[in-house]
């Protein structure tokens, strides 16, 4: 029974075999979230969202464009995930300790009745490389980085100060002192253990840096728990995110208000001069700027009578604007709908980038679907030839 194997192809087979249904298992609960945050997205094209850059006010966009940075990223973390799983779905047996075998083996048969993809190259590297494991590992530390920065948004914008977004019943916690409490705990929860998944990912790659290239201890029995526990919270972390998205609502009204606080609208008001008197931008930038600083030493001016006064000031020509052409100008929605680039936040682009998003997801899981059918089938055809014997 033993002949043409070695503990060394076989550790190295087992090690894969369950790898691969870690990052299944990890894609499909990345599936769960991409869904949950376009059906998001679907509820809030219209809803206006200001955000910030360097933890300042910015600019203002919607709900639904920010979301889909998020989807997007997470396409890409699914690209890196099936990659991973393409290249560790590579069946080590037929390595035995090193070299291979004198017998007349077939790798082939062995790699379709155990579900690979087919089997490694170079017998050496099949017992010695980690670069699977490692691969895996990485392409999850990455999803788990944008997660946690996702996380920190939502647990911002659930603050009173900011009261942007809320969670359903099921995903918040009252204090057991403070009634009025609606503590985010999921959402904590997740972001602690991404933080514990990230850590032991870090710990998997320290573990086999400087190890030697060859078969070693370091990266089999005392390493696989840790491989497993990373998977495990890494799909925990991600499976309740997509579960609490499903409940969360955006209070458009208030996010709609707040959302040109702070001159957030000035570029578009920039942008208006080029576009309406063939401004240098640099010159439009100015004007702008002064307009504002003029504005809030002076709230009681007219903005029409402050935007003449600083445009004669900077280009010897005072620009004439009445005052509801200004409010236009400098209006959120206005700002948001007139921003049709591609990848943009008007709402019929990111009505097209939503549905581009559910056809991405629906490709990945019909991917998904192809590689689980695949192990399911190799396994019955495995039973089935061994009951035969």
């Amino acid at each position: 029974m033993h002949t043409a194997r070695s503990r060394n192809d076989i550790d190295m087979t087992m090690y894969r075999m369950r790898q691969r249904e870690f990052v299944l298992g990890l894609l499909s609960a990345t599936f769960a979230l991409r869904r949950s945050l376009v059906d998001v997205v679907d509820r809030n094209r219209e809803t206006v969202l200001a955000v910030h850059t360097h933890t300042q006010r910015a600019q203002p966009t919607t709900v639904a464009h920010y979301l889909l940075a998020v989807v997007e990223q997470l396409e890409r973390d699914a690209t890196r995930l099936k990659g991973a799983y393409d290249r560790t779905n590579r069946n080590p047996l037929g390595a035995c300790a090193i070299t291979g075998t004198g017998f007349p083996i077939d790798r082939q048969l062995t790699s379709d009745l155990l579900g690979f993809c087919g089997p490694t190259g170079n017998t050496y590297g099949s017992i010695a490389t980690v670069d699977y494991l490692l691969e895996s590992v990485t392409a999850s530390s990455v999803l788990l980085v944008g997660l946690g920065r996702f996380l920190q948004d939502l647990l911002l914008w659930g603050t009173a100060e900011f009261n942007y977004v809320s969670f359903g019943d099921g995903y918040v916690q009252c204090s057991s002192i403070m009634p009025q409490k609606r503590n985010p705990v999921a959402i904590e929860h997740a972001r602690a253990i991404g933080s514990k998944a990230l850590g032991q990912a870090q710990a998997i790659v320290t573990a086999v840096h400087n190890t030697p290239f060859g078969d070693i201890v370091d990266t089999e029995d005392d390493l696989q728990p840790l491989v497993f526990a990373m998977f495990r919270d890494a799909t925990r972390a991600v499976k309740l995110v997509a579960a609490a998205m499903t409940t969360a609502a955006f209070d458009a009204k208030r996010l709609e208000a707040r959302a040109a606080d702070g001159w957030t609208t000035l570029t578009e008001l920039a942008d208006t001069l080029v576009r309406d008197h063939g401004l240098p931008f640099r010159t439009a930038h100015a004007i702008s700027s002064r307009l504002m600083h003029e504005r809030e030493k002076d709230p009681g001016v007219p903005l029409s009578h402050t935007l003449a006064r600083v445009s004669a000031d900077l280009t010897g020509v005072p620009l004439a604007y009445d005052e509801a052409a200004i409010a236009q100008i400098l209006s959120a929605r206005h700002f948001i709908e007139i921003r049709r680039t591609l990848g943009g936040p008007a709402p019929e682009e990111t009505a097209r980038a939503a549905g581009q998003s559910r056809a991405a997801l629906e490709s990945d899981e019909a991917w998904w679907n192809g590689a689980t059918t695949g192990l399911a089938d190799a396994e019955r055809n495995l039973a089935a030839r061994s009951a035969a014997l």
